[in-house]
């Protein structure tokens, strides 16, 4: 069928009324309001089911993998836009960064192995197929779009369907384990105080009264001239398509050269807020705007990614998979029960609890988790983990963009060996610098 407009038109109103559909879901059903369930998720779930794959009740083009590779571009393309870096500096913040880069790196690095040395010689997987547990635990979504559709662009043709399908997998257990977790942590007293139950609002995704709904971007130019989100969407889609093009080039070039558009958009766009700031004009887009336009991608990639799995590629995979996904559960899990009461002391389980959420799914979901321990957010975790962020965002950024870069150069196994050595490293220097809670009790004990 020859790809039109109205054939995206077709694609993104029948995502649009699933999502839609979703929202409603969660906004009815206890049980969805309990798993905390996101609509897109749900609204990638319902296409994939009524989709051409399974029932066929809807008529997808087959061009759904390419709506992602273009929405994680615009995703990149908005980061150097939005971020904000806080220059603060608070003690917990150190250990934050160390527990939060470490396991990260570690399950880049320790999966990376594990495809290689256990998965390829005992079940015929390629090399790269380890990557796919932190593509979609520690990576998300986001990261299973970039890495996916780069894999496949190199003939990896599953990589996109198990991406997203880790991803998926990696949501439902953060929400499940995350609450096992938070119910056993109350029931021993291990909260700073008992947690007030989830506000009808996060339980719900739907903010009833008018005054608590927050703004999603100001304003920076006057209607006259063109309209503020016009002008922001508008920036945006010129940055990926001077990515896009750029790609071309390069592949002109260089035929055996390929870098992933979202790696370039990003680059991009870092050019682009540098020309802002040389003309001192670097607040001359909204952050917020550029975060609101970053998560509705965000939104529809989701939904779009889980709607194009392939079922028959997971088939291909399934034992491997299984073996893969209870091996990641586990990894985050020591990390949840025994590493973070050593980094973190007496307020473990906050902290614990919301690095548990976004290894396994996202930092937003980290933080719905990190509310029923933490209903106040008294414990500081996300002060220190802003803080920290400042030093780990260049791991979760690099990893993403070197990842299938090194799977196209041959390179994965030193890929995960650098990255494993760079987490032990990483997670001693906790010790090495006596950061850890029970050195400042002795250091204190002599003064």
């Amino acid at each position: 069928m020859e790809f039109t407009a109205f054939t995206m038109l077709t694609d993104v109103g029948w995502i649009a009324l699933l999502m839609l559909i979703g929202a409603v879901m969660r906004r009815k059903i206890p049980l969805f309001q309990a798993l905390l369930l996101p609509s897109p998720i749900v609204a990638g779930l319902l296409g994939l089911i009524l989709g051409p794959e399974i029932l066929g009740w809807i008529g997808f083009s087959d061009n759904l993998g390419d709506y992602t590779t273009l929405l994680i571009a615009v995703v990149f393309a908005a980061m150097p836009f939005s971020m904000t870096f806080d220059r603060g500096v608070r003690r917990g913040a150190r250990t934050m960064w160390s527990y939060s880069t470490g396991m990260f790196l570690g399950q880049w690095g320790l999966f990376i192995l594990l495809g290689a040395f256990l998965f390829a010689p005992v079940w015929g997987t390629d090399d790269w197929f380890g990557m796919m547990l932190p593509v979609g635990f520690v990576g998300g979504f986001g990261t299973a779009a970039a890495v996916g559709s780069s894999l496949e662009g190199i003939g990896a043709d599953a990589a996109s369907s198990l991406g997203f399908t880790s991803a998926t997998v990696g949501t439902l257990a953060a929400i499940v384990g995350g609450l096992i977790a938070t119910s056993w942590g109350v029931k021993r007293g291990k909260t700073m105080s008992m947690p007030a139950k989830l506000p009808w609002e996060m339980r719900s995704g739907y903010i009833d009264e008018e005054k608590e709904r927050p703004s999603i971007g100001r304003a920076t130019t006057n209607p006259s001239a063109i309209d503020s989100l016009a002008l922001h969407v508008g920036v945006l889609a010129f940055t990926v398509m001077v990515a896009y093009l750029f790609n071309q080039w390069i592949t002109s070039m260089f035929s055996n050269v390929s870098i992933p558009l979202f790696a370039v958009s990003f680059v991009f766009g870092g050019i682009g807020m540098g020309l802002l700031k040389a003309l001192r004009k670097p607040k001359y887009f909204d952050k917020e705007t550029m975060k609101s336009i970053s998560g509705a991608s965000t939104d529809y990639l989701i939904a779009f990614g889980i709607a194009s799995i392939v079922p028959q590629a997971l088939a291909d995979y399934l034992v491997p998979l299984i073996v893969l996904f209870v091996l990641g559960v586990a990894y985050c899990a020591i990390f949840l029960m025994f590493v973070a009461p050593v980094f973190f002391g007496e307020h473990w389980l906050e902290r614990g609890i919301f690095g548990w959420g976004w290894a396994t799914a996202a930092v937003a979901t980290g933080i719905a988790l990190l509310k029923i321990v933490d209903p106040k957010l008294k414990s500081g975790t996300l002060n220190e983990y802003g803080v920290a962020y400042i030093g780990f965002a260049p791991f979760e950024i690099g990893m993403t963009i070197i990842a299938p870069i090194a799977v196209i150069a041959g390179w994965t196994i030193g890929l995960g060996g650098v990255a494993t050595v760079l987490a032990v490293v990483i997670l001693a220097a906790p010790w090495v610098f006596r950061w850890l809670p029970h050195h400042r009790k002795s250091e204190k004990a002599f003064e």
